[in-house]
Parts: C-alpha cells; structure tokens; sequence
C-alpha cells in the first residue's frame, strides 16, 4: 500500500511540474510553491498581503537612540579595528571602534562598539548600517546597553578551634 501511495505522489508530483501537461487531465493544477499566495495577482481578499520578513525593522519602527554609544553584532573574524572604523565613519565624528576580541588568539569575538560624537550622527549609523553586509557577513546595528556591575564574592575563610582563620583549599599544595 505504501508503494503505491508513493507512485501516485510522484505522479502527481510530475503532472504539476511539467510545463506541457494538457487541460483534459484529471490532476488538478496546482503550485508546488508555498509562497504562490503572496505572488497572485489575482487575490479574492482585499486585505493587503503581510510581509514576507515581518520582522524588519524600518528606520520608522526602529526607537529612538538614548546613548552615541552602538553595539555592532555579526561581525566577521576578519574584520579589525579599522575596517570597523572604515565602515562607520561616514556617518559622522567616530570617538572609537573596537572590535572586541579573544585575549588569547586575539582574533574577533563577532561583535564591537562604536562610539559617536553625537546621538544624531549614532541615529544616521543605524539606519544606514543596520542588516548591511561588511567583510561578507550580515551586522546589525543596536544601542549599547551599560555593562552590569560584577559582585564579587570572597571566598568564605574558616575559623578553627585554635583561632586560625585559613581558606579553604582543595587539592595538592604541595
């Protein structure tokens, strides 16, 4: 039964794809397409089509910038200081551009700052850096957000029965 359920697949599969298959077959006509609904022209609903990425963001929808500050993710493990510098400048007075690397290999980590000299030439930068292509990879353009301050937690010291105060230690100390 399986066979024959996909000999009639193929079938059908090959009555819809050929360019020449003639009026008087019994196979509906159909798209292999899943997006045939947004390419019609002829639409039976008067309601416009949605996008096809409805997560695109505009220059419009995008809010405003509260800082000079941006952070630039999707960066290549090519790109350096200045080729960030290179790419970002001609939207206005660049403060810095780092690109935020590995301590050891010292190569990119895919992501960096760049910092302007004003909100409105951050805003310019956005908008026309945003989902561009730089060293051959997508970056997309945010605000920087502050870094969170760290805690730092002392390791707890024990107090023994002589009055000795040691950390703790785990392993050979030799």
């Amino acid at each position: 039964m399986a066979l024959s359920t996909l000999l009639a697949f193929r079938r059908l599969l090959r009555a819809a794809a050929s360019p020449s298959s003639s009026s008087s077959s019994s196979l509906p006509r159909r798209s292999l397409s899943p997006f045939a609904a947004y390419c019609s022209s002829s639409s039976s609903s008067s309601s416009p089509t949605p996008p096809i990425f409805p997560f695109d963001d505009t220059p419009a929808d995008l809010p405003p910038l509260t800082t000079s500050n941006l952070f630039v993710s999707g960066l290549s493990r090519l790109t350096t200081n200045d080729k960030l510098q290179e790419a970002f400048s001609p939207f206005g007075q660049l403060l810095e551009a780092k690109v935020i690397t590995d301590r050891i290999s010292g190569r990119s980590k895919g992501f960096g700052f760049v910092k302007y000299a004003t909100i409105e030439e951050a805003e310019k930068a956005r908008a026309g850096m945003n989902a561009k292509f730089l060293d051959g990879w997508v970056i997309f353009v945010d605000p920087a957000k502050p870094r969170e301050p760290r805690s730092y937690n002392p390791p707890q010291s024990q107090t023994s029965e002589d009055g000795i105060r040691t950390n703790k230690t785990i392993g050979w100390c030799g």
